[in-house]
């Protein structure tokens, strides 16, 4: 609280996104969001901390999707939002949305649950893993909606459905698959779920097997798998 609060783009940002992004700064909402982060940030706890808000962007360029995988809000617990949607920084416990993906992973790959739930290594090999609002008000889930973070997703979503090659989208919940109505579904493949949050997961996102069928979907289209594995150290 009390801090100075920026919302320029990382300077280590790649070339795709950047051009994507310092797109979107020059738009009318942009400078009513900075507003209404400068006076969040003045007042209350944000979440992520500043120089992570981008994360997603920073650790998948654009050039290198081939999987979205997307977000609400980051979690609004001290420790947990680093920027990427459902993972964690080492060291932090995973939450309980972040243990269910585990154990869905486990069904459907046999891939033991990992010691840590930081999804890192899954957005360096072209997960983007992004949110539909990018910051939050600790404590508060969804506080920052409706305050321009929808325009930004939905632009980043307008160029991704352009995207070169088709993606695999992952949906999981009503509010992510209401955000990805604009991508093409002949083109793009889009794997439906309800949401890993254990109101519901019991509803049909155990027994979804995404991950098998993202692999399943990139290697019908030409593209490598992804390594779902997490290393035990990063």
């Amino acid at each position: 609280m009390g801090k100075a609060f920026s919302l320029a783009l990382p300077d280590d940002l790649e070339s795709g996104w950047r051009a994507v992004l310092e797109e979107q700064t020059r738009q009318s909402y942009w400078e009513n969001l900075k507003a209404f982060l400068a006076s969040e940030w003045q007042n209350h706890t944000v979440y992520p901390p500043g120089e992570d808000i981008f994360n997603a962007f920073r650790y998948t360029p654009l050039s290198q999707v081939r999987v979205v995988l997307l977000g609400q809000d980051p979690y609004p617990n001290p420790g947990q939002a680093h920027g990427l949607c459902f993972s964690v920084p080492p060291g932090v416990s995973c939450p309980a949305s972040l243990r269910n993906i585990f154990r869905e992973l486990h069904s459907d790959l046999g891939i033991p649950s990992p010691s840590h739930g930081c999804l890192i290594p899954w957005a360096r090999q072209g997960v983007l893993l992004l949110n539909t609002c990018l910051t939050v008000r600790a404590g508060q889930p969804q506080s920052h909606a409706g305050r321009g973070w929808e325009q930004f997703t939905q632009a980043v979503l307008q160029v991704l459905n352009a995207h070169s090659h088709p993606l695999v989208f992952l949906l999981w919940g009503n509010a992510a698959q209401k955000a990805a109505a604009g991508i093409d579904p002949r083109r793009h493949h889009l794997l439906k779920a309800p949401h890993p949050s254990p109101l519901s997961a019991h509803q049909g996102f155990f027994g979804c097997r995404p991950f098998s069928r993202t692999n399943a979907a990139l290697e019908q289209m030409g593209l490598p798998p992804i390594d779902w594995r997490l290393p035990a150290t990063l």
